[in-house]
């Protein structure tokens, strides 16, 4: 069975390769390493290989797990990429260098009173339902530019970039694009998009955070 080092060295070289292919430099792509479900010793192998940005879907499991890794790895950087309850937010803003899933009024007042709270102030990204599916989360594109506005103007959250969730079985090209052509329009950098089975493409679009999951941990623990 493969390592997690040298499963995160195929991920990078995958990375180094499609953005050879568009001409654009590998460091400007973060790979996100997606360890919800995996245990701490995972992710303490992962920071010894050298990657230093974690993802989570569930905060009560990303608290229990990364102050201690954090405490021993400085440079350690955890995003909450999963969906997340307005009474979680505090302890979001608590434990979080940046928040992906920023989906809805209500939450965005939530962030803006815990960050007044903690004094402490994650990086945001506005989760885009770019398939408006009616089960997922996020923002529909046409309400992108009002919402940003809310975020901004009324609450002035740190909003940094979009995220989205192509949906599964279709092109993931036409909904990375859609998201792409967002942020340049309203002049954001960062762009969270592309997991295991598309980050390439999702590089070929202008991704910059990618999030890899199994391909580096594994299948994930049974529950």
């Amino acid at each position: 069975m493969s390592s997690i080092a040298d499963n995160l060295k195929r991920i990078q070289d995958r990375i180094a390769s499609a953005c050879a292919r568009c001409g654009r430099d590998p460091a400007s792509v973060t790979l996100v390493a997606v360890s919800k479900f995996h245990p701490a010793e995972s992710v303490a192998e992962a920071l010894a290989a050298g990657q230093a940005t974690f993802g989570e879907n569930r905060v009560q499991e990303a608290a229990g797990k990364f102050p201690g890794l954090r405490a021993r790895h400085p440079g350690l950087r955890l995003h909450i990429i999963g969906a997340l309850q307005t009474n979680k937010a505090r302890e979001a803003v608590r434990v979080a260098d940046v928040i992906e899933s920023l989906d809805r009024p209500r939450l965005a007042e939530a962030l803006a009173e815990a960050m007044a709270r903690e004094q402490r102030r994650p990086g945001l990204l506005v989760q885009v339902n770019t398939g408006l599916e009616p089960q997922k989360a996020g923002i529909a594109p046409g309400a992108l530019e009002d919402f940003l506005g809310l975020c901004r103007e009324t609450h002035g959250l740190p909003v940094e970039g979009l995220m989205c969730i192509p949906p599964a079985g279709e092109d993931p090209a036409p909904h990375f694009a859609l998201l792409a052509g967002a942020a340049a329009r309203l002049g954001l950098r960062t762009l969270s998009m592309g997991m295991s089975g598309d980050f390439e493409e999702a590089i070929a679009h202008g991704a910059t955070h990618v999030r890899v999951g199994t391909a580096i941990f594994g299948d994930r623990p049974a529950m």
